[in-house]
């Protein structure tokens, strides 16, 4: 039995020829079909090879597999002369784990499931990516933006580096049209993976080469943006990038002029949670020093709340001193009430942090929060915040 290409692909790992030969445009489908049933002189089809190939992990290794069984399913149940089935083969030659779990299904669960769902459950980088490709084709930004905001960083950011960071040069391809939405993922997209910006293709062609080519001539503020440096990437804040390449009226400076310590109180509390614990105990047991005598106490002055005695011979005894600030206090003890409204901010941040992405580069949540809040009183919190953290070493 002849050995055709597919199996000599997989017998020396180079899942990109076997990908690239999937996916080529003038590809026959049929004709790859048949070469996926075709064994070879150890009765082995493809799939077995890829079995034995695959201790490593890779996400085009992955896609490739999950092609493999969508052209013949049945190839999962299929044994060669020794009696081994991929799965077989796969446990003995310790594959890696999603190729092991994507091999263990059965003919019927693999139909069940059908290729996007493999893909999904499998192959996820190589899913999302051929989703956002999509969205991007279409100009379904804001699908674009939901995935960045409700994913883990890590797969955004491995779904963003994908087959040399297809995803930016899908950007530079179709930008002909400007808009907000437009530029704003670009630069969330670099602000991940800041290397994209030099990466070439087979051809060797920059983002920047393709956007500024007559096939595709981007729109000048995409071009602006691939003209960026990954160091100048590295050593921006991201709220600058926006100002720099954004319109005022999209970049509301006020909001913008606290996100940067709203994301560090959130990672700041990410890391200490205790710090909430201990604030709520506080309100919840309001316990003080006594001014006189320095001893735990409830009581505070019946007049101006702010003093506390732990009896009426102390209080009497400070009376002298006490009376002078005790007269002017005609309001709630500003501690207490500086107190509360970080509590409050807190529980509020709190939410924030148990949202993906919530502390770390651009996020809706953060800016979503700030917006709600209103700039008045969102300022007044975080600059509680910023005097109640210093000196924690974040």
């Amino acid at each position: 039995m002849a050995t055709n290409e597919y199996h000599k692909w997989l017998k020396k790992r180079d899942w990109l020829a076997v990908r690239g030969a999937n996916f080529h445009p003038d590809r026959d489908v049929d004709l790859i079909e048949r070469k996926y049933k075709e064994r070879d002189e150890h009765g082995r089809l493809p799939h077995h090879w890829l079995a034995a190939k695959a201790q490593t992990h890779t996400h085009t290794l992955a896609y490739v597999g999950v092609d493999l069984i969508c052209l013949y399913v049945d190839a999962l149940i299929t044994r060669d002369k020794e009696g081994k089935t991929p799965i077989d083969i796969a446990r003995r030659s310790g594959a890696c784990a999603e190729i092991i779990g994507l091999l263990s299904l059965t003919p019927e669960e693999a139909r069940s499931l059908g290729w996007e769902g493999m893909l999904r459950l499998y192959a996820p980088v190589a899913y999302w990516r051929s989703e956002m490709n999509g969205w991007i084709k279409s100009r379904s930004l804001a699908d674009c933006h939901k995935f960045i905001d409700e994913h883990d960083d890590e797969l955004v950011r491995e779904v963003l580096k994908y087959n040399n960071s297809e995803l930016l040069r899908q950007i530079a391809c179709c930008s002909q049209k400007y808009s907000d939405s437009l530029v704003f993922l670009a630069l969330r997209m670099i602000h991940r993976n800041p290397l994209s910006l030099t990466t070439k293709n087979h051809k060797g062609n920059t983002m920047l080469e393709y956007a500024e080519s007559t096939q595709f001539n981007a729109c000048r503020e995409i071009q602006n943006v691939l003209r960026l440096t990954p160091t100048h990437i590295s050593s921006t804040l991201f709220p600058t990038l926006l100002r720099q390449h954004l319109p005022k009226q999209f970049v509301d400076s006020s909001i913008f002029g606290t996100y940067n310590t709203a994301c560090t109180f959130i990672k700041h509390m990410k890391y200490d949670k205790a710090e909430l614990v201990e604030v709520e105990d506080v309100l919840k047991n309001p316990t003080r020093k006594c001014d006189v005598c320095n001893t735990t106490t409830t009581k505070a002055c019946t007049r101006c709340k702010t003093s506390y005695f732990c009896s009426a011979e102390c209080q009497k005894s400070a009376w002298k001193k006490h009376k002078k600030t005790c007269k002017a206090s005609t309001s709630p003890p500003s501690s207490e009430a500086e107190l509360r409204v970080l509590h409050e901010g807190m529980l509020l941040l709190n939410r924030c942090i148990q949202e993906p992405g919530a502390g770390d580069g651009p996020t809706c949540v953060v800016l979503d929060f700030l917006s709600d809040c209103g700039v008045p009183k969102i300022k007044g919190l975080l600059k509680i915040v910023s005097e109640y953290t210093v000196g924690d070493g974040e």
